[in-house]
């Protein structure tokens, strides 16, 4: 088969390497990619959003099938556009990835089917919006309504603090569209974690859940990445816990978006929160998490192209779908100032020795003139090790990237430990 994967982060580089295993997949494209993906699948210049540009693209160059990994695309109808153009494509259609790209949907879904999630409003107006701040009090969570690069959410400690992030939002158009709407919501407590799970429109099949770490700096200190490292699975995520997500949460969510006319084929996240009442979900996602996908697929021990396939055609409940019984670690090396300003083109040295004892996937790089690697992104790379232990796992992330550097290299020294 002729593959085609959309995106160009280090979620699509770990697609791209577990679907260059498969004995299915004959011919491997990534579009737009980044230098990483170019050792792995042959790099397109067709940008991930532009949606007629890729199906063209496709077409002329008879595609078996497209993998649409990032949201945006998703969100735009790219997988619809696909089909109607005859190629069989993986990911949720425009209708059912609204659950991702439209928090008040998905609040408004969690509420009709009584799935637990926090008490929340929704808000147009931004007077309305401080009124209902003021009447709450602190700690609250602001939360642009669209989709805002994993962003769009922030966990006010003070009333003033949230007032500030809803006017960025709404008045300052920080977001964009995107914050045009908001949700404000109570803010739960308890351990955060991620299951992903592949659904095939009636069926869930999850992976072992995973753990982002999204604030900036040691301690989860400062602000709001696109995630800075991950683990799998986290010690809280119990097969008590899990089971009651499976009854409680994932299999009411696959249900009601059937019930709706909009069932969901592809990869969903779920975002939990394990508060002391139970588990309520954070939020949704229509694809796999970024770096979480990393460190999960890491693990898959059976070929995701059948399962891509099987999620296509409703068959998931018969996919060969197997995990390695070991943990798994990706370490985040970032643009020094992100996620505010960075700078790009700096060498990156150390790359060939790290991929000695671990996967080192390319999120924000670019091929220099001398074919030298470069950062060109504020997430650069994602180390990620196994290991028999989740703390074998850790210690092998971090020990890989000892060799890798490029000048304003940041990462967190407590990946798998702030709990």
């Amino acid at each position: 088969m002729k593959v085609l994967v959309v995106g160009s982060g280090g979620r699509e580089h770990a697609i791209c390497w577990k679907l260059k295993q498969s004995s299915k997949v004959t011919e491997l494209f990534c579009a737009p990619g980044n230098a990483g993906i170019a050792q792995t699948a042959q790099c397109v210049d067709v940008k991930a959003t532009d949606v007629d540009g890729m199906v063209k693209w496709a077409k002329e160059n008879a595609m078996d099938f497209v993998v649409v990994a990032p949201d945006d695309p998703l969100a735009l109808g790219m997988v619809d556009a696909l089909e109607e153009a005859g190629i069989p494509a993986f990911g949720p259609r425009k209708n059912a990835a609204v659950i991702e790209a439209s928090k008040a949907f998905s609040k408004e879904l969690m509420k009709k089917y009584h799935i637990p999630t926090a008490r929340y409003e929704t808000f147009t107006e931004l007077d309305q919006a401080l009124a209902y701040i003021e009447e709450r009090g602190a700690p609250i969570v602001v939360k642009a309504d669209g989709l805002a690069l994993g962003k769009g959410v922030v966990v006010a400690a003070t009333v003033d603090e949230a007032k500030r992030a809803a006017r960025e939002m709404m008045a300052d158009k920080k977001f964009g569209e995107s914050g045009s709407t908001v949700v404000i919501e109570e803010c739960m407590t308890g351990p955060e974690v991620t299951v992903l799970a592949f659904a095939d429109g009636e069926r869930v099949r999850t992976m072992p859940a995973s753990q982002d770490h999204k604030r900036a700096y040691d301690g989860n200190q400062g602000p709001n990445t696109g995630g800075m490292g991950a683990i799998s699975p986290p010690p809280q995520y119990t097969p008590d816990v899990a089971a009651r997500c499976m009854d409680e949460i994932f299999l009411p969510t696959i249900r009601a978006l059937k019930a709706e006319g909009r069932p969901f084929q592809g990869v969903i996240y779920f975002g939990l929160m394990l508060t002391p009442g139970g588990p309520r979900v954070v939020e949704y996602n229509a694809r796999f998490g970024d770096p979480e996908c990393q460190a999960v697929l890491s693990l898959l021990d059976s070929d995701l192209m059948d399962i891509f396939t099987a999620c296509r055609e409703g068959t998931l409940d018969r996919a060969d779908i197997r995990w390695k019984d070991q943990a798994a670690c990706c370490l985040v090396l970032a643009s020094g100032g992100y996620p505010l300003d960075y700078q790009k083109g700096y060498p990156i040295s150390g790359l060939e020795e790290a991929g000695k004892s671990a996967v080192v996937f390319h999120a924000g790089t670019k091929l220099g003139k001398q074919g030298e690697f470069l950062t060109n992104g504020g997430r650069v790379l994602g180390v990620t090790a196994l290991g028999d232990t989740l703390e074998q796992a850790i210690a092998n992330a971090y020990a890989a990237a000892k060799p890798i550097s490029f000048t304003g290299m940041h990462f967190r020294t407590d990946i798998g430990r702030a709990f």
